[in-house]
């Protein structure tokens, strides 16, 4: 099995204000980093070679992040163990705070890509019924230990 994840924030300006710009500056950077790791499989990207401009949510401020890992242990080396860490210790100049879960991931067979409609509604089954087998966070693997270091407060 593979983990996939969707991640997704809302922007505080529009893609293209300046005040986004060192973050939209460093998109290529950071997702060509994680496609070089150890263990990643696949990303959703459209055409420009990300996901920034796809409207996958009513709301047009909310960005994706959609991929597939080999396991938690390579994810989680991406996120806090690399300088992609050091982006996220600043999103909150880039992004607001969301009131409910933002973060999901789920086992998918190796092979699968899910498409953003099943990572919604796997979201959706993490924020309806908490944790399970089909929707969790870092808090429900035990291979993962990197994240407790790194969380959001």
């Amino acid at each position: 099995m593979h983990l996939a994840e969707l991640n997704i924030a809302r922007l505080s300006q529009p893609i293209d204000h300046p005040d986004i710009a060192d973050f939209v500056d460093n998109l290529d950077r950071i997702n060509g980093l994680a496609e070089r790791m150890p263990g990643f499989v696949w990303r959703f990207k459209d055409e420009s070679g990300n996901a920034t401009n796809v409207q996958a949510f009513e709301d047009p401020m909310l960005i994706p992040n959609l991929s597939v890992w080999e396991s938690a242990v390579d994810l989680e080396r991406f996120v806090w163990g690399t300088i992609h860490r050091k982006f996220y210790e600043r999103k909150d100049e880039w992004f607001l705070l969301m009131a409910e879960h933002h973060f999901v991931m789920w086992w998918v067979e190796e092979g699968h890509l899910p498409d953003l409609s099943e990572a919604k509604a796997r979201l959706e089954l993490l924020r309806s019924n908490g944790p399970s087998e089909e929707a969790f966070g870092w808090a429900d693997l035990h291979s993962a230990k990197l994240w407790e270091k790194s969380r959001c407060a």
